[in-house]
């Protein structure tokens, strides 16, 4: 990751075409996804996750989010099936979300923007960098008990480099009934933006109350002793899909 991006006025997703080429690339991501235009394809296989809450490490204050780490050195938490071959381990979950309830997520629907997108972000002995992610939209509505845990950990990082324990986590709690999903060939979302990312994005979102929401804006950008800045609009807008094919494990 390059330490010289960010998001704002002068350094946002705008300007990351100025230090990354590839940002204009033919497989770049988030995308707007429509529904009507995605292919069935019945080849997809049915996903198979696996988490071990032991694996969980620590929370993280980044200073354009905050993630929550896996220990990723054997077969414990994993991902396999889908569009994918092989065994995928998981290395961290982190949220994009906005300023306010009508933009957040990185990804849309028929260009409905949502609050705030939670991503899993999946890698393979042979990728090092993340080479699968899995994209889970969160949509207003009823209180979310199951968020509740990483919310309450929120406060104990409130500045950038802040961390803390987050200790026997199932990010499994976090997953919606359904696992039906679009999948496409896309891109890293932050520097370096690499393609070679496969996105796994699950149809049926999660919810999540205005209150639950104030909580993600009350994160700063800034470090200690900075002036502060809320940590609001941390997400890369929809990149052109250029050709792109977008599957359904769904009718």
């Amino acid at each position: 990751m390059s330490h010289g991006w960010g998001y704002g006025p002068t350094n946002g997703p705008e300007k990351w075409a100025e230090g990354f080429p590839i940002a204009n690339g033919p497989r770049q991501s988030p995308i707007n996804i429509v529904p009507a235009e995605a292919q069935y394809d019945s080849s997809l296989k049915a996903l198979k996750l696996k988490y071990d809450p032991s694996n969980s490490q620590g929370i993280l204050n980044n200073g354009h989010s905050f993630q929550v780490d896996f220990v990723d050195d054997a077969d414990t938490s994993t991902l396999t099936g889908g569009p994918i071959s092989g065994t995928y381990r998981l290395r961290q979950f982190h949220f994009h979300w906005g300023a306010s309830d009508d933009r957040g997520s990185e990804h849309t629907v028929n260009n409905i923007k949502f609050p705030c997108e939670v991503l899993f972000c999946w890698s393979s002995l042979k990728t090092p960098i993340y080479a699968t992610t899995l994209h889970l939209q969160i949509a207003i509505g009823a209180a979310n008990p199951r968020l509740q845990k990483v919310l309450d950990s929120l406060d104990a990082i409130k500045s950038k480099g802040k961390q803390t324990n987050f200790a026997n986590f199932d990010p499994k709690t976090l997953l919606p009934g359904s696992l039906d999903y679009w999948t496409y060939d896309g891109s890293l979302t932050t520097p370096p933006l690499l393609e070679s990312v496969t996105w796994i994005v699950l149809k049926e979102p999660i919810s999540v109350s205005p209150a639950q929401m104030a909580k993600f804006r009350s994160l700063l950008f800034s470090g200690d002793g900075e002036a502060p800045c809320c940590m609001v609009d941390n997400y890369r807008p929809p990149q052109p899909l250029k050709g792109r094919k977008v599957r359904a494990s769904f009718k």
